[in-house]
């Protein structure tokens, strides 16, 4: 393999310039307790069969827990939760401590604050570099409407709640 002509730090400013959304990605861990953690790197698979993927930094503290698992939610970020994501993004805290949580129906860990949840088994496990990639078969879905909480170059972005129309639904 070629050996690229930039370093990782122009990489991830580069990555950086990708607006996302901010998700916590759930699971429970080998005795049951939750666990979670901030995430960005999300997207939709496919409508059918309906799957996710999330990717979880090998440098992550709960790894071990994103290894083992066989499900996982993933928690979309109101506009008015970069506090939550602080929390999730946080080393060495009870990060459900001050988050009022629920199971849901794969027993996975959701915020029932957030703006929507995918609620999701384990469809399949990728290790790619420096990350694990979990893709999910959802099993279940809660949407909201408020605006969405987003991240670009390193801040969190507020959108506004005035969106153009989109695409048709089909």
């Amino acid at each position: 393999m070629r050996q690229a002509d930039f370093d990782t730090t122009d990489l991830r400013r580069a990555f950086g310039t990708f607006l996302t959304g901010v998700t916590v990605v759930t699971t429970r861990d080998e005795s049951g307790a939750p666990c979670g953690m901030t995430a960005n790197s999300f997207t939709s698979v496919s409508l059918d069969p309906p799957l996710v993927l999330v990717c979880i930094g090998n440098g992550s503290s709960n790894i071990t827990a994103f290894e083992a698992t066989d499900r996982f939610a993933v928690n979309i970020l109101g506009h008015d939760q970069t506090d939550v994501a602080t929390v999730f993004s946080a080393r060495g805290v009870d990060r459900f401590a001050t988050i009022v949580h629920e199971e849901a129906t794969t027993g996975a860990p959701i915020l029932t604050d957030c703006l929507g949840w995918f609620d999701c088994r384990l469809h399949q496990r990728v290790i790619a570099g420096d990350h694990l990639i979990l893709i999910g078969y959802v099993e279940d879905l809660q949407i909201g409407q408020r605006p969405p909480l987003g991240f670009c170059r390193g801040r969190f972005v507020n959108l506004d709640a005035t969106v153009s129309p989109g695409m048709p639904a089909k």
